[in-house]
């Protein structure tokens, strides 16, 4: 079986989370309105269903890396496109809450076991220099995905069903592509990779005020994936197929969001932290003040898209950093509490929309967005900043990577000749 190039394997994975996370886990707040309406559902119904893939996300990302490494990288991916594909139908052909819930709670486990699944396939297909860049272009498939379901909405007015069945087409096309195209080997582990130590009470304390604030920012954003079409429909009184330049501006939007999570990591990740959560809640703001407006709510759209998107890539950079070697806790605790945060933020915001309507509950989320903003000076700072330093730290997620294995004081040194295409100079630059 011929694999595929560095180029090929990051277009394939950004097409597989494209599926597993923009269409079956975002995608679903788009299709609330016409959902909630043929199926009768109240608010508070619909936040406990929001819920449901969020929780079945938690559960299958804390057996995912043992799935990855028992299955290997092709079948963990293709049962996850699998669980996707049944998902996804089950939801096209929903009679009540029931039903529904069953298929978002399978395509949550579809969502929770594709990243690590291609993480091990990365680790074995890819040279280690490139798995910066190929992780940020797949982790731009969420984005893609978003920006997919958009034509669905437009084109096919009321059809949700009809939307829902074609995304379980292209789950189960990818599925087919996973099991061509992906390395049925586990993860990787270089030989020349160290014990590592125990992680210290210092690190510790840094994740969890990281994931304090991821789970405060899942809590928060859960508002606007779950209910902001739902709001613009019902309170704003827009047609239904209005949503869909929401979900568009999200999405594209979003695909910035790794530029601003590279800048964070070059300049001050506290700070950035707090702009785009002030931004994310601002956006909340914005759409339950003028909901009738298309252009508003859909510059609040482009807010949130970048807010969000620029917040995950924060985190996702900020967990590499604080457990070097440990690819398989660091990133994943900030986002287990970002889905734990919308898990608990969902349910709430539905009972509070029938308590106290629309506008009221996500000026509630809003201002709660904005508090936490202000508690960032606490957000954990990962590099150590001296102002004698003299050698400037490499950014950005690839160097976030590179700095996982500490190859520096892992391996061994070197002898004084070297391979005709490894030259000094080069080195030095470096």
């Amino acid at each position: 079986m011929k694999f595929p190039s560095s180029t090929t394997f990051a277009l394939l994975g950004a097409a597989l989370i494209a599926i597993s996370y923009g269409l079956a886990r975002f995608a679903f707040g788009l299709f609330v309105p016409p959902i909630r309406a043929e199926l009768e559902l109240s608010p508070y119904v619909i936040g406990i269903i929001g819920a449901l893939p969020l929780i079945s996300f938690l559960l299958a990302t804390m057996v995912a890396p043992l799935a990855a490494d028992r299955l290997g990288a092709r079948n963990t991916a293709v049962l996850s496109g699998g669980f996707g594909t049944v998902g996804l139908a089950v939801i096209s052909q929903a009679s009540g809450a029931v039903s529904l819930g069953i298929g978002v709670i399978a395509c949550g486990i579809c969502t929770g076991l594709m990243m690590p699944a291609l993480s091990a396939a990365m680790q074995a297909l890819v040279k280690r220099s490139l798995h910066g860049r190929v992780s940020a272009v797949m982790n731009a498939g969420t984005s893609i995905g978003v920006i997919v379901a958009v034509p669905t909405v437009l084109f096919l007015v009321g059809a949700w069903r009809y939307a829902y069945f074609s995304f379980a087409v292209l789950a189960a096309i990818g599925v087919v592509a996973a099991w061509f195209f992906l390395p049925s080997v586990s993860r990787v582990t270089p030989a020349s990779v160290a014990t590592l130590p125990p992680i210290s009470a210092q690190q510790w304390w840094r994740l969890l005020r990281l994931s304090l604030f991821a789970f405060m920012m899942g809590f928060v954003s859960a508002a606007y994936w779950i209910f902001a079409p739902d709001l613009v429909v019902t309170l704003g009184a827009l047609e239904s197929d209005a949503t869909g330049w929401l979900w568009l501006a999200v999405g594209v939007a979003g695909l910035g969001g790794a530029v601003v999570a590279d800048l964070a990591d070059r300049n001050n990740p506290p700070i950035t932290q707090a702009l785009m959560l002030m931004m994310l809640s601002v956006s909340l703001a914005l759409l339950a003040a003028s909901p009738d407006r298309l252009a508003i709510a859909g510059f609040s759209a482009l807010v949130f898209g970048l807010a969000y998107m620029s917040l995950t890539g924060l985190y996702l950079m900020t967990g590499i950093r604080l457990l070097p070697g440990r690819l398989s806790m660091g990133p994943v605790l900030p986002f287990m509490a970002v889905s734990l945060g919308q898990a608990t933020g969902s349910p709430l915001l539905g009972m509070l929309v029938n308590e106290f309507g629309y506008a009221d509950a996500f000026a509630m989320f809003s201002s709660i967005g904005i508090l936490v903003a202000l508690l960032s000076p606490f957000y954990p700072r990962y590099l150590d900043y001296e102002p004698d330093e003299e050698v400037e730290e490499e950014t950005g997620l690839q160097a976030a990577y590179d700095n996982q294995l500490n190859l520096d004081a892992l391996e061994p040194d070197e002898p004084e000749t070297t391979e005709p295409d490894q030259k000094e100079p080069e080195k030095l630059e470096s």
